[in-house]
């Protein structure tokens, strides 16, 4: 009985950490005032942005850029630079929110086009 009552256990808890999803509001987000710190050869460096349904701008290291902004759904959009400086700028970049908390959400970005992924995480600041 014991063997039996166990692989039910394993078969119970197997199907539900297979139905979690991460909390994902997405359209919380879609308006605001945010901060981004990423680690840039071995620095981190800080972004704040201002996000409204259709344009970004980003103040990086005292310089500002304007993106337009093109949501595909409530988690996923497209940025893409209004005023590109160089060949590398011109390009556009996924974004998709992948989970959501009261102030912050984890998105995964990558340039349209390339495989090569990464991962960051957003915290609102207004």
């Amino acid at each position: 009985m014991t063997k039996y009552t166990t692989i039910i256990l394993v078969i119970l808890v197997l199907t539900l950490s297979s139905c979690y999803e991460p909390e994902r509001n997405c359209g919380d987000f879609k308006n605001g005032k945010f901060s981004f710190t990423a680690e840039i050869e071995g620095q981190e460096h800080t972004t704040i942005f201002s996000r409204t349904d259709s344009i970004e701008i980003d103040v990086f290291e005292g310089k500002v850029d304007t993106s337009s902004v093109r949501w595909i759904n409530d988690c996923e959009y497209i940025v893409k630079k209004l005023h590109p400086k160089n060949m590398a700028e011109e390009k556009s970049i996924h974004m998709k929110i992948l989970s959501t908390t009261d102030n912050s959400y984890t998105f995964e970005y990558n340039v349209v086009g390339s495989s090569k992924k990464s991962k960051g995480t957003a915290i609102k600041i207004q």
